[in-house]
């Protein structure tokens, strides 16, 4: 199989001579033959996919982040090939919700014991997530982190959250014109989240997927509710204190299309943060990505 591996994934504590350590011993002990190709940056990432792409091997394993494993499965999707995933990422959402182990060596082994399962992937204007896009707030608090970062050498975290705090001092509410399954709607809202599947709202578990193949997309945008409203809600997700009345209108659909009186809106898919030009058109693409989980018991 062959591996693209991110080496600058994970903590800021990992180096990428400790990836690369740990991934080696992890393949040795399972016994796994792999092609390894190493990226740092986006631009070698889908050089390494392209690569990937024309071998002989059918798996391709991304070894990452929920970034690194985005990008690979938007190129396999559609494809014969197969991905597989080694989460050494901070969150890896992905791998949380598919069932595979966030533990290197049970993953590595999940790669040759496991068995593949067709999942679903999520496109906007052709650009392909596996998790999640939104717009409003998020995306402009990931500009902002990265601003911090780049400006001040801050951790990912640290600049999070001053980010945060900027967003909900400044950011202004979006005005949404959107169309699902025959139905106009215009809405007011701070922020709009379309989930690949639906996701959990409620409970302990805010963000979890039951499910990865129901050829549904989840949408949630929360209410009008003034920006002390919005950190109210912000409060009650952080402890599993979501009410769907009160919070946000919820809406599962096979496609959307959402426009906005202006030339570019700033989308957020998987992390990643780009301009888009109006209408967006979301879709769901059923059981378009073939992936390796662990094997039923």
């Amino acid at each position: 199989m062959i591996v693209i591996l991110n080496a600058g994934a994970g903590p800021a504590s990992n180096s990428a001579d400790a990836v690369r350590s740990k991934l080696a011993d992890a393949f040795d002990v399972a016994g796994v033959s792999a092609d390894v190709i190493e990226v740092h940056d986006s631009d070698r990432l889908l050089a390494g996919i392209r690569k990937a792409l024309v071998a002989a091997s059918d798996t391709v394993v991304a070894a990452g982040g929920d970034g690194t494993v985005s990008a690979v499965a938007g190129q396999l999707a559609g494809t014969n090939k197969i991905l597989g995933v080694l989460p050494l990422g901070t969150l890896n959402h992905f791998a949380r919700d598919a069932g595979i182990p966030l533990s290197l060596d049970t993953a590595v082994r999940t790669l040759t014991d496991g068995h593949t399962e067709l999942v679903d992937v999520a496109e906007v204007n052709g650009r392909v997530f596996i998790n999640n896009s939104s717009l409003g707030i998020y995306p402009r608090i990931v500009v902002h982190r990265e601003n911090r970062q780049q400006q001040l050498n801050r951790g990912k975290w640290p600049a999070f959250a001053w980010a945060t705090v900027l967003a909900f001092r400044r950011y202004p509410f979006l005005r949404l014109h959107i169309c699902v399954k025959g139905r106009e709607l215009d809405r007011k809202t701070a922020f709009l989240f379309v989930g690949n599947n639906e996701y959990r709202m409620s409970g302990f578990r805010i963000g979890g997927r039951p499910g990865l193949n129901s050829g549904t997309l989840g949408l949630y945008l929360t209410h009008q509710t003034g920006r002390f409203g919005l950190v109210r809600t912000a409060a009650r997700a952080l402890f599993g204190r979501l009410n769907q009345a009160k919070d946000f209108d919820a809406l599962s659909v096979e496609e959307a299309t959402i426009n906005w009186p202006h030339k570019r809106l700033l989308v957020a898919t998987d992390g990643e943060v780009s301009y888009m030009e109006p209408p967006l058109h979301y879709r769901s693409r059923p059981r378009a990505l073939r992936t390796i989980v662990p094997g039923k018991k």
